[in-house]
């Protein structure tokens, strides 16, 4: 590892800006100064650039193994370093499903290899492996992630006792998708039965996703959180109503029950679907613009903890199949810091909140040791932008293997100049620099 000073940055962190130089030496923060004037392998003038704490992405899907004909660990960190996410926890529903310790651990030793992102990976929860959900350990993996609406193979968990069992017994934190399946399979068949499966367009999903099934389901994991004292974290809020279900008046470290908002439930809405179709289809459903708001405020004012992603690629080909054969989800990381540092400059959301929603409060949450904060000690895991340089979004920058973006042919204000992860200069000036591997995340539990 080299050491890396950097020079007059203006530092956001901690619910403040200030103008400092930070020095880097093996992979840590070591000093932050009005001046420093210690030698350094590299030296990085950052007159002008705002130095965040790398974003943490606490829901991402990078379908390795089985799916890396659409997306893998390699690409979708480069992806995702080059947007300024530093650290990213990525979801279970891959092929095979990862419903065992020996699959997960697959997983680590993929990422330990090919990750130039800092990585962590939830286990997953069936109706029939709670033994092995049992051995999840809290230090090292970053919770356990229950699929409460339709998923890919065996993970739909829909069985009472087991999900009684799992909130009652799960020894770390447990993140849930929550659409009630029982209502969106009624609300399909409605639709199939009033317009035929062929004539099904986009803008129907979120009312077959509907905001009921939305809050049916997250109304019941608050319901059985609140029962058996489990730490939940739910996933994605899409609806107004949602927001409702969460507690803004205590301290983040205090709460047992947390919420999640993603970027593109903040930046489209149900406007959206004429120009965008299938390619702003994601679960759960983009829903109005009266959402969308709603969901913003939640994130501003507490009730909502912190922002993701959910990036979810699949291929061009699969996308432009007709409504009702198109996958959802979307590839969102490398655009996602781009897209809120437009919601500052619309004065939608401060650079102190977007900090302390993307790095600061995930860290907090999950009990990330020694990451999210500039802070002397912790892992140098940084992002540098440029408020004033545009960047336009096209197929020739896109770094998804899936090459393509919900945001294809915009010009967001802001651009990515450098970031470092783990101490390791990573991404400089538009290019990925191979540095080595990111690390495993460690959680103080």
């Amino acid at each position: 590892m080299s050491s890396i000073l950097i020079k007059s940055a203006q530092i956001v962190n901690e619910g403040k800006t200030i103008t400092a130089d930070v020095y880097i030496n093996h992979g840590r923060i070591e000093m932050i100064a009005e001046s420093i004037a210690h030698p350094a392998d590299q030296v990085i003038d950052a007159t002008g650039l705002h130095l965040l704490p790398g974003l943490i992405d606490d829901q991402v899907h990078f379908r390795e193994p089985g799916l890396t004909y659409k997306a893998d660990i390699w690409h979708e960190s480069r992806a995702a370093v080059a947007g300024g996410t530093t650290s990213f926890m990525e979801m279970p529903n891959t092929v095979p499903n990862t419903l065992t310790q020996k699959l997960l651990q697959d997983k680590y030793e993929i990422a330990a290899d090919k990750s130039l992102a800092n990585y962590s990976f939830f286990m997953g929860a069936a109706n029939d492996n709670l033994a092995e959900v049992l051995k999840t350990n809290p230090r090292d993996v970053c919770g356990i992630k229950i699929f409460m609406g339709s998923s890919t193979g065996n993970m739909l968990v829909d069985n009472e006792d087991t999900l009684e069992k799992i909130f009652q017994e799960a020894p770390t934190l447990i993140a849930v998708h929550c659409e009630d399946e029982a209502t969106i399979q009624n609300n399909m068949a409605d639709f199939k039965a009033q317009y035929g499966e062929e004539s099904l367009t986009p803008a129907m999903h979120p009312l077959i996703r509907s905001a009921d099934a939305c809050y049916l389901s997250s109304s019941k994991a608050v319901e059985l959180a609140k029962k058996h004292n489990t730490r939940l974290h739910i996933l994605h809020i899409s609806t107004a109503r949602e927001t409702q279900l969460f507690d803004n008046s205590l301290p983040l470290t205090e709460k047992r029950i947390t919420a999640e908002a993603c970027v593109h439930h903040l930046w489209f809405s149900d406007s959206d679907y004429a120009q965008k179709g299938n390619f702003i289809k994601w679960n759960p459903a983009v829903k109005t613009s009266a959402d969308r708001d709603a969901i913003l405020a939640a994130v501003l004012d507490g009730h909502i903890d912190v922002i993701a992603t959910d990036h979810a690629p699949h291929t061009l080909e699969e996308k432009t199949q007709r409504y009702a054969q198109a996958p959802s989800g979307g590839p969102l990381v490398q655009h996602a810091l781009q897209a809120l540092l437009d919601l500052v400059k619309q004065g939608k959301l401060s650079l102190e909140q977007l900090v302390q929603k993307t790095a600061h409060n995930t860290a907090t949450m999950f009990q990330v040791e020694n990451r999210g904060f500039i802070r002397e000690g912790y892992w140098a895991d940084l992002v540098l932008v440029d408020l004033q340089k545009p960047y336009t979004v096209s197929k020739e920058n896109i770094l998804s293997k899936c090459g393509w973006s919900p945001f294809e042919g915009h010009t967001f204000s802001s651009s990515i100049v450098h970031t470092i992860v783990s101490g390791n200069l990573a991404f400089s000036e538009g290019q990925l620099i191979e540095v080595g591997a990111g690390h495993r995340l460690l959680f103080n539990r």
